[in-house]
């Protein structure tokens, strides 16, 4: 079983290597990439998200400069926080930590960040790709895994994994399915997929009926099951017909953070 799991770590692993090396490069010339985090509230998930990308950032050498609101912040004032990170010179990234709260002007406020420092795509005019999205991509690479003419569906078309991924995996030359709750005999589609890439957010869906004997299987899925952390794929129920797959935890998840490291790093000029 564990010599076809994609472990996400190695793939990290491998980014932050490339990351230091960068970050060396660019304070020999008197810069010091930085991320700003711009949070409204005390939301655990976010805080946790949040904890988890200063550690990754920190390790390879990019400082963080987390900026909290309060929960009963206006709109107003948090496009005024956004203003200041836009403006700052020594700000190189900037992430927002959403889903913010109903009574502010989501997408006002997330399109009001600097499509060049908008390194998880929070507006529609970013100039990067979703970090998660990204991060589904950078493991197909570093395993070697051919997605040149190969048929590979998603599962899932929501603007943050499933329609981004779909464009990427078309870039590299794949040809791709977007399957959602509408699509007819889903069952049969999936299973004609060489790449499956599973993004629905429901537990243990994908079992054996949907996977092709072979397939490459990409787990984004983050659900809790009796209070364990699962994907959308039954692992136990598809590893002896999948070739490799992500396992959740372990898999896509362990590459975002890093992913997000080097978005803030290609936000600097060469």
């Amino acid at each position: 079983m564990e010599e076809k799991l994609l472990l996400g770590k190695n793939v990290a692993d491998s980014i932050k290597d490339r990351i230091k090396a960068r970050v060396e490069e660019l304070k020999l010339r008197g810069i010091e990439p930085a991320l700003g985090i711009l949070r409204v509230g005390d939301n655990p998930d976010d805080l946790a998200y949040q904890n988890g990308a200063v550690k990754t950032l920190e390790s390879v050498g990019i400082r963080v400069d987390v900026h909290a609101l309060s929960s009963d912040v206006k709109t107003q004032d948090v496009l005024e926080a956004l203003d200041r990170l836009n403006n700052d010179n020594n700000t190189h990234g900037i992430l927002m930590l959403r889903p913010l709260a109903k009574h502010l002007d989501e997408d006002l406020i997330r399109n009001a960040v600097l499509p060049s420092k908008d390194i998880d795509s929070m507006s529609d005019f970013s100039a990067f790709k979703p970090c998660t999205a990204r991060a589904v991509i950078e493991i197909l690479k570093f395993y070697k895994i051919d997605l040149v003419g190969k048929n590979a569906v998603v599962l899932g078309r929501s603007t943050v994994i499933g329609k981004p991924v779909a464009l990427m995996l078309i870039d590299e030359s794949a040809t791709v399915t977007v399957c959602h709750s509408k699509t007819k005999n889903l069952k049969e589609v999936c299973k004609n997929a060489d790449i499956l890439v599973s993004a629905i957010g429901k537990a243990k869906f994908v079992n054996e009926d949907f996977v092709k004997p072979g397939a490459v299987v990409i787990d984004v899925g983050i659900n809790f099951e009796d209070g364990k952390l699962v994907g959308d794929v039954d692992l136990d129920r598809v590893i002896d017909l999948v070739s490799a797959i992500t396992p959740v935890p372990r898999g896509v998840g362990s590459v975002t953070t890093s992913v997000l490291a080097q978005n803030v790093i290609d936000t600097i000029k060469q």
